[in-house]
């Protein structure tokens, strides 16, 4: 969940805020951006935390530097003169939620069945995705009714930092065999990841991180771009808060469930092709804020059926090992099309509004969804791809 409160809270909390300041949406594009840097280059230091201290320290130390820097960015003033300083502290925040995300990763591969893999990603997701409506819609409805602006990012960070409550009940997974120097230590989980990487599931994953099928980018902006479409800060807190939130929390869960019943690899990209019908209808609907909330509803609930589909796949590709260094090889690769589509959308919404914004995302994602399929079709008679 502090890995969503996090997103949300950039996203939804200071993206409106920001955007009632005067920023411009492709300046708030361009800071949320900022947040995926970390969780794009995670793998880079995923093997320290497969190495070195347990899996529930790190959450511990990360939850604690995680709820200080949520704290930080509501301490300081939603306004352009603050951007620098939010720069800053949304990439050191982001840093530090990378060792919560790799703790998690580890105790979750370790604890799941192999038949139970897609409600796990599930589940992992839904948290995840609620946690971020959390993180948006509280941290706006908060920040909306209560004078003192330290308030919503306290509440946010205490709720974090109680999550640390939940490791009392999970079993710490057996550490990675260590050599007697750290570096043979570190040379055999980067074995373990290349293993994955170069195996016929693995490269499939691989492919579907890179590709922008079921992104979801433009939840980053439906706050940001809320004035087009008339909505008010209660209807952006609830849609993309709280109600947003409960929507992908229940997509997480359906979508993990059915990708234990049929191939992992198809549910997500039939996933994707939900969401560009979905973009493709809001694009053409009314601007009311009554179409705003229903669409932005919908399309929160199929992210939800992606990002369970994703973690489905990866928890099936990887195994066990060095299971945070392999999760965040996928999980690092799959925030570009995330980021990069968040810039494309700041980018078409700057030049062709909301309307644009929207199809140019769908229009990406049906090429993505091809490719995708063109790859898969070049080796269809092998069961590994189909």
């Amino acid at each position: 969940m502090p890995f969503g409160v996090m997103q949300g809270y950039l996203s939804v909390t200071l993206g409106y805020q920001l955007a009632k300041a005067g920023v411009g949406t492709g300046v708030i594009a361009a800071l949320i951006a900022v947040g995926y840097i970390p969780h794009t280059w995670k793998f880079l230091w995923a093997p320290v935390a497969d190495t070195t201290l347990s899996r529930k320290l790190w959450y511990v130390l990360a939850a604690g530097v995680s709820a200080a820097g949520i704290f930080a960015m509501g301490a300081l003033p939603a306004d352009a003169a603050s951007l620098p300083w939010l720069s800053a502290i949304v990439l050191l925040a982001n840093l530090a939620v990378t060792f919560l995300a790799m703790a998690v990763e580890s105790l979750m591969a370790y604890a799941t069945p192999e038949a139970e893999k897609g409600r796990a990603g599930g589940w992992f997701q839904a948290g995840n995705l609620g946690g971020t409506g959390l993180g948006g819609g509280a941290g706006l409805w908060i920040a909306e009714r209560v004078a003192n602006p330290l308030v919503p990012g306290a509440a946010l960070a205490a709720a974090c930092a109680l999550c640390c409550l939940a490791l009392a009940f999970i079993r710490e997974p057996p550490p990675m065999p260590k050599d007697a120097s750290y570096l043979r230590t570190l040379k055999g989980v980067l074995h373990d990841l290349w293993t994955v990487a170069r195996s016929r599931p693995g490269f499939l994953a691989l492919l579907i991180c890179f590709l922008p099928i079921g992104s979801g980018a433009a939840t980053n902006l439906f706050s940001a771009t809320a004035g087009d479409w008339q909505a008010s800060a209660d209807a952006v807190a609830l849609v993309n808060g709280i109600g947003g939130g409960m929507a992908a929390a229940l997509g997480c869960i359906a979508g993990g469930y059915l990708c234990d019943r049929i191939d992992r690899k198809k549910a997500y990209w039939l996933y994707g092709i939900l969401q560009v019908l979905c973009a493709v209808a809001m694009a053409a609907a009314p601007r009311t804020e009554l179409a705003y909330g229903a669409f932005c509803l919908i399309y929160w609930f199929i992210s939800g059926l992606a990002y369970a589909a994703f973690s489905a796949v990866v928890l099936e590709a990887i195994g066990l090992g060095a299971a945070a260094t392999k999760y965040s090889l996928f999980a690092s690769l799959s925030n570009m099309p995330i980021q990069y589509m968040t810039l494309v959308n700041g980018w078409a919404h700057t030049r062709w509004g909301t309307g644009g914004m929207l199809l140019t995302e769908a229009l990406v994602g049906v090429v993505a969804v091809l490719l995708f399929l063109f790859v898969t079709t070049l080796r269809r008679d092998d069961p590994a791809f189909r």
